[in-house]
């Protein structure tokens, strides 16, 4: 697994069912989440998904767009499978990994197909909780880290 990659894209989500609004800089809270995201709180405070991921999706779904995923971080050169209880930085950030975040419907109203698409492997991206106050910015440096044993 690389441990070392870049963050690409950064989404904000105002309200339940919002757009996700591209931004290039993103505020995070300790145990709360991103300011200004409906995701406040929980264990699914901020999702991730992979550049690579959705490189290998448009070769068969042209039309699938990463926004689509309606996930807060794009990172590339970072593996998300498997990663729960990992920890990944963003900049100057960690976020806890909680688990794997399902695809569902949703992808599927905004382009048929890529439900069945992000399905395996942890394709749709990962969830977690913010560990640190901070700010994320587009073309930050991205690490993850093991849990120690």
């Amino acid at each position: 697994m690389s441990t070392n990659g870049t963050v690409d894209s950064i989404w904000i989500k105002r309200m339940k069912l919002g757009p996700m609004d591209p931004v290039k800089t993103a505020t995070l809270v300790a145990d709360a989440g991103i300011v200004g995201c409906s995701n406040q709180k929980g264990k699914r405070q901020v999702t991730i998904i992979e550049r690579e991921v959705f490189e290998e999706i448009r070769r068969t779904l042209p039309d699938a767009e990463p926004y689509m995923r309606r996930a807060n971080f794009m990172v590339s050169g970072i593996r998300l499978e498997n990663t729960r209880r990992h920890i990944l930085t963003l900049g100057g950030v960690r976020i806890e990994i909680w688990g794997e975040t399902r695809p569902c419907e949703r992808m599927d109203a905004q382009c048929p197909g890529l439900t069945l698409a992000l399905d395996p492997h942890w394709r749709g991206g990962a969830y977690g909780v913010v560990l640190d106050d901070g700010e994320v910015r587009v073309g930050d440096t991205v690490s993850i880290q093991a849990p120690a044993r």
